[in-house]
């Protein structure tokens, strides 16, 4: 019998794993030997099993995990999607070390007080620069003779302060800016982006547990996207949501009930 097999030393050699590791994946069930000698624990594989090996230790080699290895062994059809989304990963990896390795290049350079002074002012910064794109691309919405470009220009305005906003607001920001992008899209007559940042608006909502005008311009949000989709029952619906929570609206509640009244194909309830 053993005459057939390889020995641990042997599979070792053949697939640049140690034996210890050998043994430490027989434990955990990656790769167990053809037979287990009962009197000694010696360890003997097919040779069938040195290409296996050699896979464990290629994937392991890049740092693949082992659930991950394992599920490579288990179906070699998942291989290129499962290394893929290894490299995605550690793409993501390297570039937080890269970040970490410049913020550390000027804490010597510049010393940590300057940094962090340096960190508070970058920080106003953005959060002007989020208020600005914000109030921007509201100036564009009124715009009467708005052009193509300007549209364009509006649309990565929003986007880019709902950007800004999600590295130095709080959820009161990310919600609210959610609901412009999808404003805009409303605006422009696109329904499918128009509806994703406004469930987003209601997610953030939920999640955080905002109401007042926040929750209702969320549904104020479902409602307009739904009337450009042509969907005018889910507009009447999310129309009534939005005007369920009015009463609760302490901001200027005279806006909502008008801008829902903007909304296209609704009737006045109010």
């Amino acid at each position: 019998m053993t005459e057939e097999l390889l020995n641990i030393g042997q599979v070792a050699r053949q697939c640049g794993l140690s034996p210890k590791a050998l043994r430490h994946y027989d434990r955990i069930g990656l790769l167990r030997p053809a037979v287990v000698d009962s009197a000694n624990g010696y360890r003997w594989y097919a040779p069938s099993q040195v290409a296996d090996a050699q896979l464990i230790q290629l994937l392991r080699s890049v740092d693949l995990p082992l659930e991950q290895v394992r599920e490579c062994l288990q179906d070699n059809a998942v291989l290129d999607a499962v290394l893929t989304e290894h490299r995605r990963r550690l793409q993501a990896r390297l570039t937080r070390i890269q970040t970490g390795m410049h913020r550390i290049d000027h804490i010597i350079s510049d010393g940590i007080g300057i940094t962090m002074e340096t960190t508070e002012a970058q920080l106003a910064d953005e959060k002007q620069l989020a208020k600005d794109l914000f109030n921007g691309t509201w100036s564009l919405l009124e715009k009467d003779d708005r052009s193509t470009e300007d549209d364009e220009r509006m649309v990565h305005m929003t986007h880019a302060s709902a950007y800004h906003w999600r590295q130095v607001g709080t959820a009161e920001n990310f919600t609210i800016s959610e609901w412009q992008v999808s404003h805009v899209y409303a605006v422009l007559e696109r329904p499918e982006p128009a509806m994703h940042h406004a469930k987003l608006a209601l997610e953030i909502c939920q999640q955080n547990e905002l109401g007042d005008f926040r929750l209702a311009y969320a549904y104020e949000g479902l409602a307009r996207a739904h009337a450009v989709a042509g969907d005018a029952e889910e507009a009447r619906h999310w129309t009534e949501q939005a005007l369920a929570v009015a009463d609760d609206v302490t901001e200027n509640p005279e806006m909502l009930l008008a801008d829902l009244e903007t909304i296209p194909g609704q009737p006045r309830f109010w």
